[in-house]
């Protein structure tokens, strides 16, 4: 199992408590990244939105590739998996901003290709916002833009919604024979598109018994495809205490839900431009990415016992989220982590 984390570029990960003491700011993330590394986690997320959809539109929130580009310059072996929206970013422009990047962390930088959701943020930002099926034909011939630009030069492309004439980028990306591709999504035109264009699949919170088939399906679509294996990844929130009361308690504080925080008209236009495979619950809203779903909750070795059950079902990557991020993910690091305590119970 590779532990990572969503970076904190909101300044926390629930919408119904105001200031979780992990401030929007470089210094914040900087130390955040540094230390992380140190002690165990393998990857950071930095999710891109120009508006903050946790804490409310006026809140700060950090730019995912100026961030990602100065952390790279800060860390040493962190994979930084940037994630990117194709209506935001022509694709060429885009490939050569994360070479550059992945050039300056010695070919640490992956991509989380993500088809936008939020109207709202597109429109004051003066930016296309496509219906849903379209955003990923979209993403389809940006995939396959950046792809190339990768791998080649010269390459010239011609599409509905990209074109490009004799493209050169140099330098190329260090990682070979490209950065990992990460995605996620869950109607049938994302999962396709992954299946055939993505290196690994991101999935938001579930129990172990929900992502196996969902790990399964994936699986076979790629054969299908006559393609390599991907990867596994699955969103959690992590709450680790002594006890499984304590642990228990904690959820109740973060989930105690206000439905006048300032996050939640995004959270319902998320909803409403998002196809997903279950209800949500007002939980989930408190919590970001069906976080608590994953049952990453109670003593260490329960936590434990539960990413044994997410490694038979075939997860490589947790991506987790903390609250206060620092302070718990050192609780994490020295309980779950160190230990080496990921191997359940027979």
């Amino acid at each position: 199992m590779r532990y990572g984390y969503w970076m904190p570029v909101f300044g926390g990960w629930l919408r119904n408590i105001e200031d979780e003491q992990m401030a929007a700011t470089w210094d914040y993330v900087a130390r955040l990244a540094r230390r992380s590394e140190k002690i165990g986690f393998d990857l950071s997320l930095i999710a891109e939105l120009n508006l903050n959809d946790i804490k409310g539109v006026d809140a700060p929130s950090l730019d995912a590739w100026s961030t990602s580009a100065a952390l790279a310059a800060v860390t040493e072996r962190l994979e930084l998996m940037i994630a990117v929206r194709p209506t935001f970013h022509l694709p060429a422009l885009l490939a050569k901003q994360a070479a550059n990047i992945d050039n300056i962390s010695g070919g640490r930088v992956s991509l989380n290709v993500v088809s936008s959701w939020w109207a709202e943020e597109a429109k004051k930002y003066g930016v296309q916002f496509d219906q849903h099926d379209d955003r990923y034909a979209r993403t389809s011939e940006w995939l396959d833009v950046v792809d190339q630009a990768w791998k080649r030069d010269h390459f010239s492309y011609s599409g509905r919604y990209y074109s490009v004439t004799d493209l050169v980028l140099q330098p190329k990306p260090v990682a070979k024979p490209r950065p990992v591709i990460y995605a996620g999504g869950e109607s049938e035109a994302a999962k396709e598109l992954i299946a055939t264009k993505c290196d690994a699949y991101v999935m938001h919170g579930d129990p172990p018994e929900r992502i196996a088939p969902k790990i399964r399906d994936m699986a076979e679509r790629r054969e299908r495809k006559g393609l390599p294996p991907m990867k596994y990844g699955v969103a959690g929130y992590a709450v680790v205490r002594e006890t499984e009361a304590a642990a228990k308690k904690e959820v109740e504080r973060i989930t105690d839900v206000k439905q006048n925080a300032a996050g939640y008209k995004n959270y319902e236009q998320w909803l409403a431009n998002t196809q997903l495979e279950q209800r949500v619950s007002l939980e989930d809203y408190s919590v970001s990415n069906r976080g608590l779903r994953s049952g990453l909750v109670g003593t260490p070795q329960q936590v434990a016992d539960r990413i044994g059950e997410f490694e038979r079902a075939g997860v490589d990557l947790l991506l987790l989220q903390f609250s206060p991020q620092l302070e718990e993910m050192e609780r994490f690091a020295e309980s779950v982590i160190k230990p080496g305590a990921v191997v359940a119970r027979a």
